[in-house]
């Protein structure tokens, strides 16, 4: 059979693996940034492991070949560690091997997997006194230096249930219970079988880079170094986020509402009611603090920061509402306003203007503005139009005064540069919005924060903006970047950490976003990130409950009928 991958021809032999093929092409060296990881055929991420001719299929019908490598005319793209799709088929590797080392080591003890904090993934272990990080490290090495070649097996679903309860699994049980088709594919080593949802590396040997360091409660398995993957990144601790991480989870366990099949449950009850209340409750009570401590320490300016789709606008608008309990008067202020005329933007070394970058912003104005404002002068502020992409001057003017409280909302919000030296740092409030999902889909695989925040920006550009599935996941991977270089470094700074998550939206989200994925063909370059988004829809249970969700929930900024937009 011929192939194409990544554009030179080879012929593939019956039973030959990719993995085979590329040894055979050159392609394998044995180095984590350059090595193939996994593939991609007909839009979808498939194991080297993965054979794309038969004997069997030669055997019985000469004309038979595979569905995928038929869809995709034999071609065939190679992804590597530095892909999203290859970091994350890295991840999933790492999962089974740890996983893997802790039920050698001590199979008594439960682990589950936690929050991802910076370049680390902290997972909390507990029944084993005797645990360290350093004899995890030592089992994990072993493992790794025995490249043993990760399989996956197919098996009836309901023999996966029986399984993971005899085992003591209840978690992934209970998931699977929920699961529609009659199979479910594992991946085994001796008596451990477990499951990632999605694909895993050839073998445990990949698991080249990485550092496993202890923490309170269980460990941190440090990733690859982004621009150097042949070694661990340097791990910076961020207790203001870890705090507030664990928070979640610790709510996640006074709701009941730890994992999909927790959250199933509650929909098939109807205790879902009751959890869109408390978590709205929740939330209330939260800004409710703030600004009480807003107001105990006198401050006159905010800066609200936050990544894509955190709620950043909503969150402005609901403190502004406690705010005025108190009887102060906020004044709600874009850095929107503050952009660089679109004509004034130098282009990137690629010809593409960095719309996430902080040159976007007309700093030093903002700056001087925003002194002028807190020293009692009186300030015209700018309105930039997007349809005709500059600045624009409308009369707009401004003077606080004593019971004002400015509250500047914006990606960059947080960023150091946006505030003068010569500004009392006493009079600002740094407060960071960010929708930390505690919500796991089973102990041992977690829901990454990021894949709600996509959820809600897939669903609000269609409905909001007429912007495609497509056009959408476009853009994400520009939009991740643009976050992890101006507004992740600076959250450690804020004085409060908000989590604009709620553990009931999932199951909202999913008839919202549903039929828009279905749309999506194999054909289409973001096929393989719908299926990754599918394949934990699948588990979820739709919840139709908007009429208990209120007008002023950050909820109700993606779906619709937010208060604070009419």
């Amino acid at each position: 059979m011929k192939l194409t991958i990544d554009g030179r021809e080879v012929i593939a032999r019956a039973d030959q693996s990719l993995l085979d093929i590329i040894r055979e092409m050159g392609l394998v060296t044995g180095k984590l940034p350059t090595d193939p990881i996994a593939a991609k055929i007909a839009g979808d991420v498939f194991t080297l492991n993965y054979v794309p001719l038969r004997e069997k299929d030669v055997r019985h019908d000469s004309e038979k070949v595979r569905e995928a490598v038929s869809a995709s005319g034999g071609v065939v793209r190679l992804i590597r560690y530095s892909d999203p799709a290859g970091a994350e088929v890295y991840t999933r590797t790492a999962q089974f091997v740890l996983f893997l080392a802790i039920e050698q080591l001590w199979p008594k003890a439960e682990a589950k997997m936690s929050f991802t904090v910076g370049s680390g993934l902290y997972i909390k272990v507990s029944g084993a006194d005797d645990f360290s990080a350093e004899a995890l490290r030592e089992r994990v090495d072993s493992i790794v230096e025995e490249d043993i070649p990760l399989l996956r097996c197919r098996i009836p679903t309901e023999e996966a249930i029986e399984y993971y309860k005899k085992n003591d699994r209840e978690d992934k049980a209970r998931l699977l219970s929920y699961r529609t088709l009659p199979t479910f594919d594992v991946y085994r080593y001796g008596d451990f079988a477990d499951y990632y949802y999605g694909e895993v590396a050839p073998s445990t040997g990949y698991l080249r880079s990485f550092d496993i360091l202890d923490a309170e409660g269980g460990f941190i398995f440090v990733f690859p170094n982004k621009k150097c993957p042949d070694r661990p990144s340097q791990y910076k601790e961020q207790p203001n986020l870890f705090a507030v991480l664990e928070e979640g989870k610790e709510w996640g366990e006074l709701m009941e509402c730890e994992t999909v099949a927790d959250l199933n449950g509650l929909v098939e009850s109807g205790r879902i009611r009751e959890l869109v209340r408390i978590n709205e409750a929740l939330h209330e009570k939260r800004f409710s603090a703030i600004a009480d401590t807003i107001c105990e320490r006198g401050v006159k300016a905010v800066m609200l920061a936050g990544p894509s789709s955190s709620g950043k606008t909503t969150s402005a608008n609901r403190l502004s509402t406690q705010l005025r309990v108190h009887g102060k008067h906020p004044i709600l202020m874009s850095l929107d306003d503050y952009y660089v005329d679109r004509d004034k933007i130098a282009p990137g070394p690629d010809g593409k203007v960095d719309l996430e970058h902080i040159n976007t912003i007309d700093t030093e104005l903002f700056g001087e503005h925003l002194e002028a404002l807190l020293n009692g002068e009186e300030v015209e502020l700018p309105s930039f139009s997007f349809k005709k992409g500059r600045r624009e001057w409308l009369g707009h003017k401004l003077k606080l005064n004593e019971k004002s409280v400015i509250i500047v909302e914006g990606l960059h919000a947080m960023n150091p540069t946006l505030l003068p030296e010569t500004l009392d740092s006493s009079l600002i409030f740094r407060l960071f919005v960010t929708p930390l999902l505690p919500l796991n889909l089973d102990d041992h695989n977690r829901i990454p924060s990021s894949y709600l925040r996509l959820l809600r920006r897939i669903v609000r550009d269609y409905e909001t903006r007429g912007a495609s599935v497509a056009h959408t996941l476009d853009m994400w991977h520009s939009v991740r970047a643009g976050e992890e270089r101006w507004i992740y470094p600076f959250q450690e700074m804020a004085d409060v950490i908000f989590n604009s998550s709620t553990l009931y939206e999932l199951a909202v989200l999913k008839k919202h976003i549903f039929p828009l994925l279905t749309e999506i063909e194999p054909s289409d370059d973001c096929y393989d990130q719908v299926r990754s988004i599918v394949k934990v829809l699948n588990f979820i249970h739709e919840a139709d409950v908007d009429y208990e969700i209120p007008p002023t929930s950050l909820v109700r900024e993606f779906i619709g009928g937010n208060t604070f937009y009419r």
